[in-house]
């Protein structure tokens, strides 16, 4: 007897909803893990490592580190899969046939992984690994280490871009997820969009797909996420109250989705929605401007 399985709808909106929930978590316990380690700029500067110079990669150590992680993934189909994006071009085809995904998404070429990687390694980074660089500088000073910058590196520059690129990969899914958001409001009532896309109206796209209590609600869940998973516990497992910050600055996280997620997932929902009606007769508008 074969096993009767429900497919849900990948364009539920519940459904949606509840994958990026399932990704603000993994986006915080990334960024704990991060706040670890110091700053170590040196891994985000291009060029910085004469060891890649000598292999002839010029960019940055974080970049190197994409590169080689997700080209092992391309190999393993990883970017076939309609809510992965990568952040290196020309990645090899897969050793393995694609997964024969159904068609969910309108065909697009919205990327904003570069975006990502600015703000990620310019804002993001120095921030949360303030409290970590600082406690170096200070165990450095009392071992008669000075110099400029000399506080900013602890050396972990292999853990550090590990964690980094699973934090990129979980921002990135999170922001590319807003194509899924847009797809799900546009096939609801197409005759609400297509006027504003046909005249290339983005603020009133926009105001279709925001709705800003329940963006004001995402931030108040996360901060109450990020306050309850960055304590320090004890080892009977009861919250220290020692009236230290924990292991993560909580506010560094609501900014990261307010002034950054957020508009970015928005600036990805409108842009796909510019892209939908690409490709489409006149013909076939009409019959998506009369749908009910």
């Amino acid at each position: 007897m074969h096993a009767n399985y429900v497919i849900e709808d990948p364009l539920s909106l519940d459904r949606i909803r509840s994958i990026l929930t399932r990704l603000e978590d993994t986006i915080i316990f990334s960024l704990i893990e991060r706040a670890q380690f110091a700053h170590n700029s040196m891994i985000y500067q291009r060029g910085a490592f004469k060891e890649l110079l000598e292999l002839g990669f010029s960019g940055s150590w974080l970049e190197w580190f994409l590169k080689e992680i997700e080209t092992f993934h391309a190999k393993a189909r990883r970017y076939t899969s309609p809510d992965e994006y990568p952040f290196t071009a020309s990645l090899p085809a897969p050793i393995i046939p694609p997964i024969k995904y159904p068609k969910i998404l309108y065909p697009n070429n919205v990327n904003v992984n570069a975006s990502i990687l600015s703000f990620y390694t310019c804002a993001i980074v120095p921030r949360i690994a303030l409290s970590a660089t600082l406690k170096l500088g200070c165990i450095k000073r009392a071992n008669g280490i000075t110099g400029d910058d000399a506080h900013e590196d602890d050396g972990n520059y292999g853990s550090a871009a590990t964690i980094d690129v699973e934090v990129l990969q979980a921002i990135s899914k999170r922001v590319h997820y807003g194509k899924f958001v847009s797809e799900s409001k546009f096939i609801a009532d197409p005759a609400a969009f297509i006027p504003h896309i046909q005249s290339r109206n983005t603020d009133a796209l926009a105001a279709l797909i925001t709705k800003p209590e329940v963006e004001q609600r995402l931030l108040q869940r996360l901060r109450k996420k990020a306050t309850l998973y960055a304590q320090d516990f004890a080892s009977d497992g009861e919250p220290l109250k020692d009236g230290s910050k924990g292991k993560l600055d909580v506010d560094s996280v609501v900014e990261l989705y307010e002034h950054y997620i957020i508009p970015l997932t928005r600036d990805v929902e409108v842009e796909y929605l510019l892209q939908r009606l690409e490709g489409l007769s006149p013909e076939e508008i009409e019959k998506l401007n009369t749908q009910t």
